[in-house]
């Protein structure tokens, strides 16, 4: 439901496009691997930014940045696989609000939705104003009445009062429900999502920064071992 085409941006930088998709959500290894394989190593390329995103949730691209976080972003992709069908079409409606336009702001948003009501297949004023009359307010209507009936002008009416949206599959409107932030920064995110993490060194570069590590050490205890000049007499 949601990848991400993350690029090496030191490499970048060089004129180079060293860049992968990520399908979320992600394992940490899956993670270590795909930038291992865009050479983002955590000591010579450490920075990375995002440059593209696929996702089947209409509207849902245009709301995430290339500064994104990976772990943010894999919270927010198990959170969207988690839901129903109907659940992910009722939040791809309340996204066209155009009020969320951050990773927090749409994880909370997952956790919300039942501040949202969502028709499916009302498309327009008609078709909203049939819907209220038919379904919602419950009247009967005489069949020989029915031909008299401005649905369309009922329907604009109603749009105009609870400033409801026409989406790509039907017509959302907010409930006056709370709409409470679960969701506040990183410190915020499940354990098991803080899926980040470069990959681990190479051994032959691993032993010699380790090598690199330990003589540092010895030079500066070898300084402060050292006996010191005593001071000359003038």
């Amino acid at each position: 439901m949601l990848e991400a085409f993350i690029t090496n941006l030191g490499r970048y930088n060089e004129g180079y496009l060293d860049g992968e998709y990520l399908k979320l959500p992600a394992t940490t290894e899956e993670v270590q691997g795909l930038l291992k394989r865009i050479h983002v190593d955590g000591v010579r390329y450490e920075e990375i930014f995002i440059t593209d995103y696929i996702t089947g949730i209409s509207g849902l691209r245009s709301c995430m940045g290339e500064n994104e976080s990976i772990d943010e972003l894999n919270y927010l992709a198990a959170l969207l696989d988690d839901m129903e069908e109907w659940e992910v079409e009722k939040f791809a409606a309340a996204v066209d609000f155009g009020e969320y336009n951050s990773v927090p702001a749409l994880i909370n948003l997952t956790q919300n939705l039942d501040c949202f009501e969502f028709y499916s297949d009302v498309n327009n004023e008609e078709d909203l104003g049939r819907y209220y009359i038919e379904e919602i307010c419950t009247l009967e209507i005489p069949e020989h009445l029915q031909n008299y009936i401005d649905y369309e002008a009922y329907g604009r009416d109603m749009n105009l009062d609870e400033d409801g949206r026409f989406t790509d599959g039907g017509y959302v409107v907010r409930t006056g429900d709370s709409f409470i932030e679960h969701y506040g920064s990183r410190g915020d995110l499940p354990e098991e999502h803080r899926i980040f993490a470069y990959p681990e060194p190479e051994k032959s570069i691993k032993k010699a920064l380790e090598s690199y590590g330990k003589l540092i050490g010895e030079t500066v205890t070898a300084a402060h071992e050292r006996p010191q000049p005593a001071n000359a007499e003038r």
